[in-house]
């Protein structure tokens, strides 16, 4: 029990909604309210109303309970509103439980919001100091670890310029960088690597499990599902306040990532209305190769993906989109319409259309797969995009190989073996050294 350091019971929060909230009050209109109350409550009953302002308590958590221990790394997921980031203030002290009891033991980090603690006019170092000083860190620990945070963020040519010039993607590295070296015994990280590219989310995914390693815990909040599997030994699904499913990455991202799509052959777009674009996503379908639903793939027999949709008014630079993710949420494959067609750059007239691509066989290895689709115009901006809304299954029947053979696709490969045959040459290293001196 000695390594336990969080401890949540019986957390719940509820909001009130829908509160008119009251101006500020002259000496004059509390003295007459004061004579007039009685009566307008009573014409109030009788009219059959309340008095009081009209509200309504949205219970954002309720009942979540769970445990983390010392070098633990926890995955936090769920749905928008589903209350990860209410558990990751009332941890953090921003905000108080309505209900329940939390016990933290040692020092939190917390990273909430991007550029939570930051003075627009101030320069970049100006703002590490001032930051670290709200997240708890000494002067001196600030200025031991300051070369540190300047190179982790990469920012060190705009260490001197205003933060208010930043862009939002400078602004979180300079944030994770301040929040991840104060060496925190609980660091809380909610959805805000999302705002930087690749390549330093991947820096920020590996200094959380660097901060693990050295027995530290972290809660990390995320969308990104393969983020959530490669970094966390555990994972909580939380679903309208409440823990629906807790236990290894694997077990609860596959129920969370199928629960929320259509397991038949075919979803169909519940929204009737257009973009304002003139875009309406009409449906996404699994077909066989003689146009059939299918509601599992032969994993030696090719398959379609098909996407219906309408144009109400003329697109230029259309591109419908459709990406494979696993159940874990790796994705395996993303595809564009525009990829093999002469629709690059040309204008779609209103009307009806369908997409279709073909998935060659042997590709997929058998398991449960989700679609996503969305529609994008080129150098634009999305404007529609419908995440893993549709699941289907790449039946083992007639798969060869091995259970055990392991990655994400296990396509069979053509080989060729020959028995005495020439074998070819290779000047080792030091030969070709030799040689090019």
């Amino acid at each position: 029990m000695n390594d336990l350091v969080i401890r949540v019971e019986g957390l719940s929060k509820k909001y009130h909604i829908g509160a008119k909230q009251r101006a500020y009050r002259t000496l004059r209109e509390t003295l007459t309210d004061a004579i007039v109350s009685p009566f307008s409550k009573v014409a109030a009953v009788l009219q059959g109303r309340s008095a009081e302002a009209s509200e309504e308590e949205i219970w954002a958590l309720q009942d979540v309970s769970f445990e983390a221990r010392r070098g633990e790394v926890i995955g936090i997921i769920g749905r928008n509103g589903a209350g990860k980031s209410t558990v990751l203030k009332i941890l953090s002290r921003i905000t108080e439980p309505t209900k329940g009891r939390v016990c933290l033991k040692g020092r939190v980090g917390s990273l909430l919001e991007v550029g939570t603690g930051f003075h627009p006019e101030l320069t970049g170092r100006e703002n590490i100091y001032l930051n670290g000083a709200i997240l708890g860190m000494r002067r001196a620990e600030i200025d031991r670890n300051f070369d540190e945070i300047v190179a982790f963020s990469e920012i060190e040519r705009f260490i001197d310029t205003p933060v208010k010039h930043y862009s939002s993607g400078m602004y979180v590295r300079l944030a994770f960088a301040v929040a991840a070296h104060m060496e925190p015994d609980i660091l809380i990280v909610d959805e805000v690597l999302a705002v930087g590219d690749a390549a330093f989310q991947n820096k920020c995914l590996g200094k959380m499990e660097n901060v693990a390693e050295v027995g530290r815990t972290v809660l990390f909040v995320s969308h990104n599902m393969g983020a959530v599997s490669r970094l966390c030994g555990r994972a909580l699904w939380l679903d309208k306040g409440q823990v629906k499913l807790a236990g290894s990455p694997a077990e609860v991202i596959g129920s969370y990532l199928s629960s929320g799509a259509s397991s038949g052959s075919t979803w169909l777009n519940p929204s009737v209305r257009p973009t304002e674009e003139g875009f309406r996503l009409k449906s996404l379908r699994v077909l066989s190769t003689d146009d059939r639903s299918a509601l599992a793939i032969d994993f030696n027999r090719p398959f379609k993906v098909e996407i219906a949709y309408e144009l109400t008014n003329p697109i230029k630079s259309l591109s419908l989109i459709c990406r494979v993710t696993d159940a874990k949420g790796n994705i395996i494959w993303t595809s564009w319409d525009t990829d093999t067609t002469d629709w690059m750059n040309r204008v779609r007239e209103a009307g009806q259309y369908v997409s279709v691509c073909e998935v060659p066989a042997r590709c997929l290895r058998p398991g449960r797969y989700l679609l996503t689709t969305a529609a994008y115009i080129m150098n634009k901006r999305f404007i529609c995009d419908h995440q893993d809304v549709l699941a289907f299954d790449v039946s083992d029947v007639g798969y060869p190989l091995a259970a055990s053979r392991v990655g994400m696709i296990t396509p069979l490969l053509e080989w060729k073996v020959k028995r005495n045959g020439a074998i070819p040459h290779v000047e080792h290293q030091e030969d070709s050294q030799a040689v090019d001196s």
